[in-house]
């Protein structure tokens, strides 16, 4: 599965800017066990590289644009991250690899708790999981280093913004004008100037709210 998505970065990097992963990034894809993150009945397809369902209507995202979020994030050892988002707890997993802290939120209760469990029992004390709307972020943790959202939005969240410390970095889908979605780096100059570059055409679920 690595070795697939060290090709797919290099065959996208003129459009995302992306040359290749890191070494810390290349190693917390190699740590992580999918299978612990996705539904028995997926269980055989755990380490091909392409999205799988979940449940609920939500999906597991396609390694590939796991690492390349990642990658994108900017991540350090000391980071504070914010994932709204938590899914299967798959992205969450590979970002604690590689982090202090991620703090995670699901809107979908059952999704949320299953996460939960499964970063548990995967041994991952540096996550601290949460229900609810997302859109608010997690203020009571803020500033966060880096933020990630694994739902497609039609506008960039204010509240994210506010939450993101200057000099750091929010990855995100957002929704396009012509119908599509465009993953988009946004990022925080240390005088709190927002500038948003897309990187790669995409599909994800659509960010639900309360």
């Amino acid at each position: 599965m690595v070795l697939e998505i060290v090709g797919m970065v290099h065959q996208t990097r003129l459009e995302t800017g992306c040359e290749a992963l890191s070494e810390r990034v290349l190693a917390a894809l190699r740590r992580v066990e999918r299978h612990r993150f996705v539904p028995s009945a997926q269980i055989a397809q755990a380490y091909d590289n392409h999205p799988l369902p979940i449940g609920a209507g939500q999906t597991i995202s396609q390694p590939f644009i796991v690492a390349l979020m990642t990658e994108l994030m900017a991540l350090n050892a000391d980071s504070k991250v914010l994932e709204v988002g938590t899914g299967s707890g798959y992205q969450t997993a590979v970002l604690a690899e590689l982090v202090a802290a991620v703090y995670t939120i699901e809107i979908v209760e059952p999704l949320g708790l299953e996460a939960a469990r499964a970063l548990a029992a995967a041994g991952y004390p540096n996550v601290h999981t949460r229900l609810g709307d997302g859109h608010a972020g997690w203020p009571q943790e803020a500033p966060f280093d880096a933020i990630i959202v694994t739902a497609a939005a039609s506008e960039l969240p204010q509240p994210l913004i506010e939450q993101l410390k200057p000099g750091g970095r929010l990855v995100l889908p957002l929704d396009a004008p012509d119908g599509t979605q465009s993953l988009s780096v946004v990022e925080k100059s240390a005088a709190g100037a927002i500038t948003v570059r897309p990187v790669l055409r995409v599909r994800f679920v659509p960010f639900t709210r309360h």
